[in-house]
């Protein structure tokens, strides 16, 4: 029987029978959104398929991002109105189908100074205006997300308390989607694939690729194995040059900061920052469940090799402090910062500031090796990636696929938000599990050891640990505190929890065993 959960042992039974020399339809290189959604685009279609991730589920890009489901605002000011649409697009199918239990509206403020021109202000206007004509030609309804308005200095302030005062004019209200986590949307894709067949291999470097087999290194064992497939795809983002040397990129990091939104003066609203001296450029004051706030991102060219995990350098920091500080009754300083990442953009290569670079994907198969890689694009934009991308893996290999469905298939979870209302469980983790949170509250309640938080004054509670390793895939403290919870986006709040969380992740993980 297939089932959507992810463990250990599930692992180690998959890889076996792979290394044995079974052949699937599909190899995908690269546990990231685009790697997990065409895992599930491949497996929805009826294919085999076995996803392989050096790391772990969300490890690179794609846990690094400002946690948005842009609906193409950027991208029109920029020009491009066809990503434009296409963002709009997939924001409502993540919005209203596939995932509602993840997504949520985000108002967003663009407060409005003496100091700025009128003409930045009616620029400003406009890019909303077409905005939210994408979003009714996408059928996005206005319930979800309004209409776009201007409101009074009042009311700003009502929206934001914590911005300066001297100078405010009012402001413009505009609506947007977020997601609850980018890892967590990973996480699900990878079990929706799961629980339709895909074989989710992580702790598995792949060494060298070629149209029907992967080179891998178990890292967990040391073993070297080959993999069989029909076709591969290469979805390692900024990393797919060091598989495929044909494809050229050109990344960026984007760095954010994290704080105490009290301390910010945020309440639910995000505030957009205009960067001096450009136009139709902000920084993101964005409020977070939990009580924290994200202010990014920055947009540099990446100097030398893309690590595997991306420092934010002091030059990004001070940047995004001394941006925000313009509208804020508080001037932030470094004492307000509690944590800071870094992504990386696999953008295409071409000439000018990686920022005015385009963020439409490609996919292209290598003449030489006949791998299948995708690149560039957005996380909002994912679903349509890993679509486009399987579609030439089902042409280039004449492999034997259905239709793509991915736009009207619901993640594991998922639910209308009328019917996630009355989800009998608290609503912190209906934002993380959906349907699924009375089974990961029902741990606490069988095992009050469970339901204890894992240190004072955390949300996150054992049931979450115990939960990530049974049912999540994740094999050590780090995938907990990293990519299934997100503790560690702050460094001393990790620090308190890692000995709880590595106690209860090998607690579990020999329960699994022991019941094999």
């Amino acid at each position: 029987m297939i089932t959507a959960s992810l463990s250990a042992r599930r692992r180690a039974r998959e890889l076996d029978a792979l290394a044995s020399g079974e052949r699937v339809d599909v190899i995908v290189v690269g546990g990231g959104v685009t790697g997990v959604g065409c895992a599930l685009d491949a497996a929805s279609r009826g294919l085999s398929v076995a996803l392989v991730e050096a790391h772990d589920l969300a490890f690179g890009t794609s846990r690094w991002s400002s946690k948005m489901v842009h609906g193409g605002l950027r991208y029109l000011a920029h020009g491009d109105i066809a990503l434009a649409r296409e963002s709009a697009v997939e924001r409502h199918i993540l919005m209203t189908r596939t995932a509602p239990h993840l997504t949520r509206q985000l108002p967003q403020l663009f407060p409005a100074y003496e100091s700025a021109s009128r003409a930045d202000r009616l620029l400003t206007a406009a890019g909303l205006r077409a905005g939210d004509a994408l979003r009714r030609a996408a059928g996005t309804p206005s319930w979800l997300l309004p209409r776009p308005r201007s409101v009074p200095a009042a009311e700003a302030l009502a929206l934001a308390p914590g911005l300066r005062r001297s100078g405010l004019r009012g402001g413009l209200l505009s609506f947007d989607g977020a997601l609850t986590d980018d890892a967590r949307l990973v996480v699900t894709l990878a079990r929706t694939a799961a629980a339709h067949g895909a074989r989710v291999l992580t702790r598995l470097t792949a060494t060298g690729l070629h149209a029907d087999r992967v080179a891998a290194r178990d890292e967990l064992t040391g073993h070297s194995v080959e993999l069989y497939a029909r076709q591969v795809i290469n979805a390692t983002g900024v990393w797919a040059g060091r598989l495929v040397p044909s494809v050229r990129l050109r990344p960026s990091r984007g760095t954010h900061l994290v704080l105490d939104a009290e301390r910010t003066g945020l309440a639910e609203t995000a505030v957009m920052v205009p960067v001096p001296g450009e136009r139709n450029r902000f920084v993101l004051l964005l409020p977070q469940p939990g009580g924290k706030a994200y202010l990014g991102l920055t947009d540099e060219p990446l100097d030398g090799e893309a690590e595997d995990v991306a420092a934010a350098p002091q030059s990004d920091v001070d940047f995004l402090l001394e941006v925000a500080s313009s509208v804020l009754d508080t001037e932030l300083r470094a004492e307000h910062v509690l944590g800071a990442f870094a992504g990386l953009r696999p953008l295409l290569a071409a000439d000018g500031h990686t920022a005015d670079l385009s963020r439409q994907h490609a996919v292209l198969t290598d003449g030489t090796t006949g791998v299948v890689t995708v690149v560039g694009g957005k996380l909002t934009t994912y679903r349509r990636m890993a679509e486009d991308a399987v579609t030439t893996a089902v042409r280039v290999a004449s492999l034997p696929a259905g239709a793509a469905h991915t736009a009207r298939l619901p993640l594991l979870g998922a639910a209308r938000r009328d019917q996630l209302s009355t989800v009998d469980a608290p609503a912190r983790l209906i934002g993380k599990y959906g349907t699924e949170a009375p089974r990961v509250a029902a741990l606490g309640e069988v095992d009050p050891e469970l339901a204890r938080p894992l240190f004072p004054g955390c949300e996150v509670t054992a049931a979450e640990v115990v939960w990530a390793v049974r049912h999540e895939g994740a094999l050590d403290a780090d995938d907990v505190l990293h990519r299934r919870t997100r503790i560690g986006l702050v460094p001393e709040e990790a620090d308190a929890a890692r000995d709880v969380v590595a106690d209860l992740v090998d607690r579990t993980t020999r329960g699994l065993h022991e019941t094999a």
